[in-house]
């Protein structure tokens, strides 16, 4: 089975050795569609497997960044549909399939994101206390008819992002073209994600796994937090939702969270 409409656009980023691990898990999927690879880093590394399995490979000569990468990648799917793929995670064969599957009960969808499971030193961890809160703000979700409402959907994103950001496919021709904020390094999908929330349409929602997003000490994710960064761009966020005390409340349980990305 295989669809024309879709594109996986791998962000490559230096010399990941997890970056084979999850071409591989596209080219496993049970409904077959367009690869490609974007890379602000080019290298010996990306080329090689870009080559060796006969993935188109695109420089991103202009500013660099991760959400000008991912603006990129975006830009270079020439498909209805596309899903950023980060070079760490791997995706269930049937990943695909179910998203197709999904999208194609609604009028409008905007965005078809899954359940997901973490990666950590190599076992996959199927329930811990972020995952657990996460699947609770989006328990509304489960339910066909809020998909489609905008009051839900910010409500939940309103107490933060629970989305899992590489499980998203997004349906461009209801989106606008550019879809990450320039500025933001941590939050940039939950940014994205409130932008998104206020236009008509749905969120499709599958509470299956359907990926594996992998927890490691050299990932964006935990470099932002060493720094500091992230607390600041929540802040930033909340404060689209709430008053400015109440921001500054829900920042700081917010916070706690982070915790969950440390390794130890």
């Amino acid at each position: 089975m295989k669809t024309e409409k879709h594109t996986f656009v791998i962000c490559a980023y230096k010399e990941s050795a997890f970056l084979e691990e999850c071409v591989k898990s596209l080219k496993r999927q049970t409904m077959k569609s367009n690869i490609i690879m974007v890379t602000s880093t080019p290298n010996h590394h990306i080329t090689q497997l870009a080559d060796k399995y006969k993935i188109p490979l695109f420089i991103n000569e202009g500013p660099k960044g991760i959400t000008q990468d991912w603006n990129f990648g975006y830009q270079c799917a020439k498909t209805e549909y596309v899903t950023i793929a980060h070079q760490d995670d791997v995706y269930r064969k049937n990943y695909l399939e179910r998203a197709f599957r999904a999208v194609r009960g609604f009028k409008k969808p905007l965005i078809f994101f899954s359940d997901y499971y973490e990666m950590r030193n190599g076992n996959i961890v199927k329930r811990n206390t972020l995952l657990k809160v996460k699947r609770i703000m989006l328990a509304p979700l489960r339910i066909r008819f809020f998909q489609n409402s905008c009051f839900v959907r910010r409500r939940i994103l309103s107490f933060g992002s629970p989305i899992c950001c590489p499980s998203v496919m997004y349906v461009k021709k209801n989106l606008p073209e550019v879809i990450f904020k320039d500025g933001f390094r941590s939050c940039e999908d939950w940014e994205a994600w409130e932008m998104i929330s206020r236009r008509k349409g749905a969120f499709v929602y599958d509470r299956k796994a359907l990926m594996c997003h992998r927890i490691h000490e050299d990932s964006e994710t935990s470099a932002i937090i060493g720094d500091n960064a992230r607390s600041a761009e929540e802040y930033e966020m909340y404060c689209k939702f709430w008053p400015k005390w109440f921001a500054k409340v829900l920042n700081r349980q917010y916070a706690k969270g982070q915790k969950s990305n440390n390794m130890t």
